[in-house]
């Protein structure tokens, strides 16, 4: 009784403080807020805290747009995961209730058995029209019992199975969130991890070039000096929208982590994904980074991009390392470029590692 207690007073202190902070930094009092803040008071999210705290201490405040920002990035991740716990519960009901009810017609037709049984005894001792009019009257009432109830089961059943098909198609959509990076709207890293084995595995099969590129974003450290990581968020977020517009089709692309990204290009020889890996850098190149909450334009975000091709016998380690490679030798050169393993910047980019 004791824990009970602690708990809820815990909680209460942290809606306390929820609201404190509300108060004194003269926010409205809406779910989206206060939900920030609760998460905050209770210390859970380091990476909600150290935004909210570094904002603070840079502006003094926290704006609309930025409230919104934290909570799209570092609340996302929590609902989805109480969306599974909570379609989760809903499965083991759905199994549970009708777990009960099969138990009660196997019930019912085990009795509808034994009734038989006597109903035949009966009848074979039966001599007069009485006994006889007794013994029908009771298989009758039986039969009904026993049709009312797999009619209940059946009907059950049917509800049943669209409540599964709901829950499985909630399911499906929970699956596709927990793949995908809630910051950029891009595949995650376990996302990317499957989509690449599956990828080269279909390249060995079918004897099909497939191209690989990896980007990061150029002084991207600087962004989050400067300016906080709400507008490195926003720098991120650039990115994946450009790739967004830039690949299409069955090509594959995935925030690989931190500032870098991944792009997978089935069935695309060396000198097509030099030609996609370009537009990709123009692409964000041609877009100018504005700070939301004030609409100062901050400049032009560039990357350094390297890129490998599926050689034989070639593994998801291989292929990552050369383009990682390609990137870093894009970077001691000059950034904001494109360099792939035929280039003598990845020659002497390897030399440099081997030494």
């Amino acid at each position: 009784m004791t824990g009970i207690s602690d708990d809820r007073e815990r909680t209460l202190v942290f809606a306390e403080v929820a609201l404190g902070q509300i108060r004194s930094l003269r926010q409205s009092a809406i779910p989206r807020n206060y939900e920030i803040w609760y998460v905050y008071a209770t210390g859970y999210n380091s990476a909600l805290n150290r935004v909210v705290n570094e904002t603070l201490a840079r502006n003094g405040c926290l704006t609309e747009v930025d409230l919104d920002q934290i909570h799209d990035t570092y609340l996302s991740q929590v609902r989805t995961t109480d969306r599974i716990d909570h379609v989760g519960a809903r499965v083991i009901s759905e199994i549970d209730d009708v777990m009960g009810l099969i138990s009660d017609a196997l019930g019912m037709t085990e009795s509808f058995g034994q009734t038989l049984k006597g109903a035949s005894d009966k009848l074979s001792f039966a001599t007069d029209q009485e006994q006889l009019k007794s013994v029908i009257e009771g298989l009758v009432k039986s039969t009904r019992e026993t049709r009312d109830t797999n009619k209940a089961l059946e009907e059950r059943l049917n509800s049943s199975k669209s409540e599964v098909s709901n829950l499985q198609r909630s399911l499906e959509a929970i699956r596709a969130e927990s793949l995908t990076d809630p910051l950029t709207g891009l595949g995650n890293r376990k996302y990317f991890d499957r989509a690449l084995a599956s990828a080269i595995d279909v390249s060995h099969r079918q004897n099909e070039p497939l191209s690989f590129l990896m980007l990061d974003i150029d002084h991207f450290k600087s962004f989050n000096d400067n300016y906080g990581h709400l507008t490195g968020d926003q720098v991120l977020r650039l990115v994946g929208q450009s790739l967004k517009q830039t690949i299409k089709g069955a090509d594959i692309t995935a925030r690989y982590g931190g500032e870098e990204f991944a792009v997978v290009l089935p069935n695309t020889p060396l000198r097509q994904a030099l030609t996609v890996a370009d537009h990709i850098r123009r692409a964000v190149m041609s877009k100018e980074l504005k700070k939301k909450s004030t609409g100062e334009i901050l400049g032009r975000v560039t990357v350094s991009i390297g890129v490998s091709l599926l050689q034989p016998g070639d593994e998801m380690e291989s292929l990552i390392g050369r383009a990682d490679a390609c990137l870093y030798a894009a970077k001691r050169n000059g950034r904001n470029r494109v360099i792939c393993e035929v280039d003598p910047e990845y020659s002497a980019e390897i030399q440099v590692q081997v030494a």
